[in-house]
């Protein structure tokens, strides 16, 4: 990936973690856009928004881009909690969000986080995909830490949201999210922590960028 060219980072991740909290950061030391699937959620609800209706907006040669970018800006400016993760959606859900996500990369660079961006974004150009994992142990208690859940209950959201993304992957791809061939970079978070998983992952890019800098010369 260069870099120095519009770029789109997919960033798909196991629950607890930390990957939500890691995307926000790459993209804030990126200075590009972060999109996650919660906002992307609450941004196609806010607008009523189905693939027909964007090609009906596009078409009438409105912009809802700056409208997206407006709402965008006042709901990470309220920092208003976003609603709990839906594991499964509809297939004209999917479709509405994967054009929401590729107009959205297509005006400019940004980081997406979300289970199905490796597949939305697969034949993208300049893109880079990214998994980040831990153990079981190190989940279960991050899911503890952040959602003030007993041990029981984390172990039953982890294997619920599991199942739910593998699931969602295999019904619209022959593929499996644990598959690291989807990904150019696969980050363990054991031991490490979110700044820790930056720092690697700033340091690939500019290895990527370096090498495609010197592949076009």
């Amino acid at each position: 990936m260069n870099k120095n060219e519009k770029f789109v980072i997919t960033l798909n991740r196991e629950l607890g973690s930390g990957g939500r909290t890691i995307g926000r950061k790459l993209a804030e030391r990126l200075e590009v856009k972060y999109y996650d699937k919660a906002l992307i959620q609450e941004l196609t609800k806010e607008f009523g928004l189905t693939v027909e209706e964007i090609e009906k907006i596009k078409a009438q040669k409105k912009t809802w881009w700056n409208e997206f970018n407006n709402y965008y800006k006042k709901r990470c400016s309220t920092n208003l909690p976003m609603e709990a993760e839906t594991v499964l959606t509809t297939e004209s859900m999917m479709a509405t969000e994967r054009r929401i996500l590729q107009d959205l990369a297509a005006e400019e660079s940004c980081v997406v986080a979300g289970r199905s961006g490796f597949l939305v974004f697969r034949d993208w150009p300049n893109h880079m995909n990214i998994f980040i994992q831990a153990s079981m142990e190190s989940r279960i208690e991050r899911v503890m830490r952040k959602q003030g859940l007993s041990r029981k209950e984390a172990i039953a959201a982890i294997e619920k949201v599991d199942q739910g993304r593998e699931t969602y992957i295999q019904k619209y791809a022959d593929t499996s999210r644990y598959d690291t061939r989807n990904y150019d970079l696969v980050i363990n978070m054991d031991g490490l922590s979110e700044d820790d998983a930056v720092d690697v992952i700033m340091n690939y890019i500019e290895r990527s960028s370096s090498h495609s800098a010197t592949a076009s010369e």
